[in-house]
């Protein structure tokens, strides 16, 4: 007889305790081996004063299991508090979010009968990174960061997802005809890594036609792989393409740890009713079985319940008369999903689940990787600026410009002002200063960046930050402002 699985379970804020009493039920009365330790997050530590939402020994829970199954939380509004999905994701290096997101038609109402669908979302980076600021006082800024390491393990593990699980066709989202820089590196890593999978098939989109495209002819797609905001938008739409984004569970993998958890939110204005769908937090805990290689139990589980759901007893989410048989409560929906164990829909297709190994992607020996020649051919300084306009400012900071540098450009909110720019434009208190070297692709030290600094300093000017211009091998490192 083999070992229980130690894991972490959190009940949560709003419809959570329901949801995961529900979930535990059925997943135990599979036959489960469990060990389980149960950990408070959320509101209740929140409410302490604590802006991370977990105890620090909570995390030594997480760390000795290193699997997590995790209720919804409510984090607050506002006042500085993090969320803790995405602490627990970074933190954990939890950098793969996988959603599935199938079609349950005729007994699930839909407008999308023929779907399945895998969402791969990136879950460490992007403007989920958290880094903000506010600049001046009309002007905030969220930084995008996009890594090559952390695209390439999302990447290839959507790849290896897909052979795994005899899938056809990965396709990935990117919106690199604007940012070319950041999501240009995501699509450049896709081809890299798709040449190393003949077998399957590899396509692009650009996300706004992508998403379009999802949205009306889901069948077209197989896996997507999508940087964090994309995926994290999409996995929600495509998760109620199927009729309920309450039926859709979620797993975040790490090359150490694992987290699963549903889609949805707390629902607190639905807790203590005994009416929410625990379909979707139970779907992340066979994911979850599946991950921990009790794969046989995960197959019950996911089993019976097509046949709960295919036999027409659902919870008022998915409720619909002439479809449905039944409408349960959470517990009844649990206790009918337990009395089909061991049953396979009919109509339904039913799983089969394989243990698919967590491979290491994390192979960079920095050491080891060929630097680019990397020079500094000048720098852009933000002023916060408001006395008058662009080609005022152009002039007066043409003067200033320190020797061996000069103003190349202006611009505001990305769209250059100065020189030659348009009356029509309309511009803010926050202006990019485009300084570079008077030689073109001549380098400059910092130094001279910090002797323009202060030239600009004692004039009076306020700068906010800069950001160095740098080329790579030769190749700019920086994008031009539109209209430049």
């Amino acid at each position: 007889m083999s070992e229980n699985t130690p894991i972490t379970v959190a009940y949560g804020d709003g419809i959570g305790p329901e949801i995961m009493q529900a979930t535990l039920d059925v997943i135990l009365a599979a036959g489960a081996k469990l060990d389980i330790e149960v950990i408070e997050i959320g509101e209740k530590v929140y409410s302490r004063g604590n802006t991370a939402g977990i105890e620090p020994s909570a995390w030594d829970s997480l760390l000795r299991t290193r699997v997590f199954l995790k209720a919804p939380i409510t984090t607050p509004q506002g006042g500085g508090f993090k969320s803790l999905n995405v602490t627990t994701r970074k933190t954990l290096g939890l950098y793969a979010n996988i959603r599935p997101c199938y079609s349950y038609y005729p007994f699930v109402e839909t407008k999308h009968p023929v779907m399945d669908v895998v969402i791969m979302r990136e879950n460490e980076e992007d403007t989920y990174a958290g880094i903000e600021y506010r600049h001046t006082d009309q002007v905030t800024q969220c930084l995008k960061i996009i890594s090559e390491p952390g695209s390439e393990k999302i990447i290839r593990y959507a790849f290896e997802y897909a052979r795994a699980n005899k899938r056809k066709k990965v396709t990935c989202f990117v919106k690199d005809n604007i940012m070319k820089i950041t999501d240009g590196l995501f699509h450049k890593i896709f081809d890299k890594i798709g040449e190393e999978f003949p077998d399957l098939e590899k396509e692009t989109w650009i996300v706004d036609i992508g998403a379009a495209k999802l949205a009306t002819s889901p069948e077209q797609f197989d896996v997507i792989v999508m940087e964090n905001l994309y995926g994290d938008i999409l996995s929600d739409v495509t998760a109620q393409m199927t009729g309920s984004v309450g039926l859709a569970g979620s797993a975040n993998i790490g090359d150490k740890c694992a987290m699963f958890e549903a889609i949805h939110g707390s629902a607190p204005r639905r807790a203590g009713q005994n009416s929410a769908n625990p379909s979707g937090l139970l779907l992340g805990a066979v994911m979850m079985l599946a991950h921990i290689k009790q794969s046989d139990v995960a197959q019950k589980v996911h089993n019976a319940w097509l046949k709960t759901i295919e036999d027409g007893i659902h919870t008022y989410d998915i409720f619909r008369e002439g479809t449905s048989k039944e409408k349960v409560g959470t517990k009844e929906f649990a206790q009918a999903v337990i009395a089909r164990l061991g049953q396979k829909p009919a109509k339904l297709k039913d799983v089969t689940y394989n243990d698919f190994e967590v491979k290491s992607y994390d192979h960079y020996d920095y050491k080891k990787i060929k630097k680019a020649k990397k020079e500094t051919v000048g720098c852009d300084i933000y002023l916060h600026w408001n006395e008058g306009s662009a080609n005022e400012l152009g002039e007066k900071l043409s003067s200033l410009a320190v020797s061996g540098l000069k103003l190349v450009m202006i611009s505001n909110r990305g769209v250059k002002v100065y020189p030659h720019g348009n009356a029509e434009t309309f511009c803010v208190d926050h202006w990019r200063c485009r300084f570079q070297s008077v030689n073109e692709g001549e380098s400059v030290n910092h130094s001279k960046i910090i002797e323009q600094l202060n030239t600009l300093q004692n004039a009076g000017y306020d700068f906010i930050k800069t950001e160095n211009l740098c080329t790579f091998d030769g190749v700019p490192g920086f994008s031009l402002a539109q209209g430049q």
